[in-house]
């Protein structure tokens, strides 16, 4: 299977790249093919609304966008990983996830596969409640298949995370697919 991991933190070597990085480990020794887009240090703007693509493409921004586009349409399985920003989406994968409006129908026909890995310095319980319910509506709209979530609570600084049991349920996660 073709997996495209999409990473957003703007730290190439924080908590939830690190979760990443086991999630692909696990997939690569379960003989899936991974590549990696690094959204945080990519350029992308975000849509404008101006209808010009008519959700169907292309887009009038010239950016890495129809990069990471022809990607997603090449796949099997898309993996968002993102640190948690104010319980949500880092705003550079929401960027992205904004910018799927124009080629909304193509993705939605896809069927994806889909899998959530997130980082979160909170510990609470309820820290992870409205990114997973803002990935599983994202899931329902645009046919989405779930294949997982890893949400890591607890996971403020790398050495946090290295501690917890979340980078072992990241690479679980992808040897399981």
């Amino acid at each position: 299977m073709k997996i495209l991991v999409i990473e957003s933190s703007p730290h190439k070597n924080g908590s939830s790249n690190l979760l990443a990085e086991n999630f692909i480990r696990g997939a690569q020794e379960a003989g899936h093919h991974i590549d990696i887009f690094d959204a945080a240090h990519a350029d992308i703007h975000p849509c404008i609304a101006c209808e010009y693509c008519g959700m169907s493409g292309p887009c009038c921004q010239n950016d890495d966008m129809a990069i990471l586009r022809e990607k997603i349409l090449q796949t099997d399985m898309i993996v968002f990983v993102t640190p948690l920003y104010y319980f949500g989406f880092s705003s550079q994968l929401k960027m992205v996830i904004d910018r799927f409006y124009s080629f909304n129908g193509k993705l939605s026909a896809k069927g994806l596969k889909t899998a959530l890995i997130v980082a979160a310095w909170d510990s609470n319980n309820w820290t992870m409640k409205d990114i997973k319910s803002h990935y599983q509506t994202l899931c329902q709209y645009l046919n989405f298949k779930d294949q997982g979530m890893v949400l890591g609570i607890g996971c403020g600084t790398v050495s946090m995370t290295k501690i917890s049991s979340f980078p072992k349920q990241a690479y679980n996660l992808g040897k399981s697919l």
